[in-house]
Protein backbone atom coordinates (compact mmCIF):
# COMPACT_ATOMS: atom_id res chain seq x y z
CA UNK A 1 0.00 0.00 0.00
CA UNK A 2 2.72 2.79 0.35
CA UNK A 3 4.12 1.80 -3.10
CA UNK A 4 0.65 3.30 -4.31
CA UNK A 5 0.86 6.08 -1.81
CA UNK A 6 4.68 6.65 -3.23
CA UNK A 7 3.59 6.22 -6.84
CA UNK A 8 0.38 8.95 -6.37
CA UNK A 9 2.92 11.40 -5.03
CA UNK A 10 5.58 10.70 -7.63
CA UNK A 11 2.72 11.31 -10.30
CA UNK A 12 0.98 13.92 -8.98
CA UNK A 13 5.18 15.92 -8.82
CA UNK A 14 5.27 14.53 -12.62
CA UNK A 15 1.81 16.18 -13.51
CA UNK A 16 3.16 19.45 -11.83
CA UNK A 17 6.39 19.63 -13.77
CA UNK A 18 4.88 18.94 -17.21
CA UNK A 19 2.51 21.51 -16.44
CA UNK A 20 5.28 23.83 -15.38
CA UNK A 21 7.42 23.11 -18.70
CA UNK A 22 3.61 23.74 -20.80
CA UNK A 23 3.83 27.09 -19.29
CA UNK A 24 7.29 28.62 -19.95
CA UNK A 25 7.51 26.71 -23.79
CA UNK A 26 6.50 29.20 -26.31
CA UNK A 27 6.26 26.54 -29.64
CA UNK A 28 2.90 25.76 -30.11
CA UNK A 29 3.69 21.84 -31.13
CA UNK A 30 6.10 21.46 -27.44
CA UNK A 31 2.85 22.83 -25.93
CA UNK A 32 0.37 20.45 -26.85
CA UNK A 33 2.76 17.94 -26.36
CA UNK A 34 3.88 18.56 -23.00
CA UNK A 35 0.21 19.06 -22.25
CA UNK A 36 -0.49 15.39 -23.12
CA UNK A 37 1.93 13.95 -20.97
CA UNK A 38 0.59 16.25 -18.36
CA UNK A 39 -2.65 14.57 -19.20
CA UNK A 40 -1.31 10.88 -18.82
CA UNK A 41 0.57 12.23 -15.40
CA UNK A 42 -3.33 13.28 -14.21
CA UNK A 43 -4.84 10.44 -15.43
CA UNK A 44 -2.48 7.70 -13.90
CA UNK A 45 -2.87 10.12 -10.78
CA UNK A 46 -6.46 9.39 -10.70
CA UNK A 47 -6.58 5.99 -11.59
CA UNK A 48 -4.23 5.00 -8.66
CA UNK A 49 -5.80 6.85 -6.05
CA UNK A 50 -9.17 5.38 -7.20
CA UNK A 51 -6.90 2.18 -6.31
CA UNK A 52 -5.71 3.72 -3.23
CA UNK A 53 -9.30 4.14 -2.43
CA UNK A 54 -10.43 1.00 -2.83
CA UNK A 55 -7.97 -0.62 -0.07
CA UNK A 56 -8.57 1.81 2.43
CA UNK A 57 -12.22 1.30 2.37
CA UNK A 58 -15.32 -1.08 1.16
CA UNK A 59 -17.93 0.34 1.85
CA UNK A 60 -20.74 1.17 -0.74
CA UNK A 61 -20.13 4.69 -1.75
CA UNK A 62 -16.20 4.33 -1.47
CA UNK A 63 -16.31 1.51 -3.70
CA UNK A 64 -18.65 3.26 -6.33
CA UNK A 65 -16.36 6.71 -6.41
CA UNK A 66 -13.41 4.98 -6.06
CA UNK A 67 -14.62 3.11 -9.61
CA UNK A 68 -15.92 6.92 -11.20
CA UNK A 69 -12.08 7.75 -10.70
CA UNK A 70 -10.37 4.61 -11.94
CA UNK A 71 -12.74 5.09 -15.23
CA UNK A 72 -12.04 8.43 -15.44
CA UNK A 73 -8.19 8.17 -14.86
CA UNK A 74 -8.19 5.50 -17.31
CA UNK A 75 -9.87 7.63 -19.57
CA UNK A 76 -7.84 10.88 -19.29
CA UNK A 77 -4.61 8.50 -19.19
CA UNK A 78 -5.67 6.58 -22.90
CA UNK A 79 -6.95 9.99 -24.50
CA UNK A 80 -3.80 11.56 -23.64
CA UNK A 81 -1.37 8.89 -24.64
CA UNK A 82 -3.09 9.29 -27.87
CA UNK A 83 -2.55 12.96 -28.18
CA UNK A 84 1.36 12.20 -27.11
CA UNK A 85 1.91 9.76 -30.18
CA UNK A 86 -0.35 12.36 -32.60
CA UNK A 87 1.76 15.24 -31.16
CA UNK A 88 5.54 13.82 -31.16
CA UNK A 89 6.57 14.05 -34.35
CA UNK A 90 5.36 17.75 -34.44
CA UNK A 91 7.26 18.33 -31.92
CA UNK A 92 10.14 16.81 -33.32
CA UNK A 93 9.81 18.54 -36.63
CA UNK A 94 9.59 22.14 -34.80
CA UNK A 95 12.61 21.28 -32.37
CA UNK A 96 15.07 20.60 -35.76
CA UNK A 97 13.52 23.50 -37.50
CA UNK A 98 14.66 25.35 -34.32
CA UNK A 99 17.78 23.80 -34.86
CA UNK A 100 18.58 24.80 -37.95
CA UNK A 101 17.88 28.36 -37.97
Amino acid sequence: MSVLVILIVLLFVLYLFYKTKYFRSNRPAEKKWLSAKSSIALGLFVFSFGINTVYLSQTTVTIIVAAVFIIIGGISSWTGYKAYKHYLPFAVKEAEALKRQ
